[in-house]
């Protein structure tokens, strides 16, 4: 290998690294922007964005949440929360679906990393669900093997 094959190949790793480090930021920016709207609930109503452990305080304490995973099939095959209701975001029919849902009950909602969910909450919102609960970065933040 010459020397200028080597620079090279590090100049493409910086530039790769860079670009990744640039797309992390972004999104972050993007998702703190979106959240700072979607969680804002109206008088009367409670829409939050829990982390994993608090999402099982939730649980525990309001045993009538409804849990709602938008996920598709093949993943909510794979292992879902407990009581878990399946109602795919990707279905034609996901916001006639949600009407079956007791708009009065809370809901906790949640996909694989967040963005699926995010959606739903907004669809929630619409169709006038008053407590809406959100897991922050989705089933992959339950992590199944340390929370039950």
């Amino acid at each position: 290998m010459t020397k200028a094959f080597f620079r090279k190949g590090i100049r493409c790793m910086l530039a790769l690294a860079i670009f990744i480090v640039l797309v992390v930021c972004v999104w972050y920016v993007y998702e703190t922007r979106w959240d700072r709207q979607l969680f804002q609930a109206k008088p009367g109503s409670l829409c939050q964005n829990l982390q994993a452990q608090e999402a099982k305080d939730w649980l525990r304490d309001h045993p009538e949440t409804q849990v709602l995973d938008v996920r598709s099939a093949d993943e909510f095959s794979r292992g879902a929360l407990p009581q878990a209701i399946h109602l795919s975001l990707g279905d034609d029919s996901f916001e006639q679906k949600l009407l079956t849902l007791d708009s009065s009950k809370p809901v906790l909602v949640y996909c694989a990393g967040g963005y699926r969910s995010r959606k739903a909450v907004e669809k929630l919102k619409r169709l006038g669900f008053v407590n809406i609960q959100h897991l922050h970065r989705g089933y992959l933040s339950w992590r199944p093997e340390k929370l039950p």
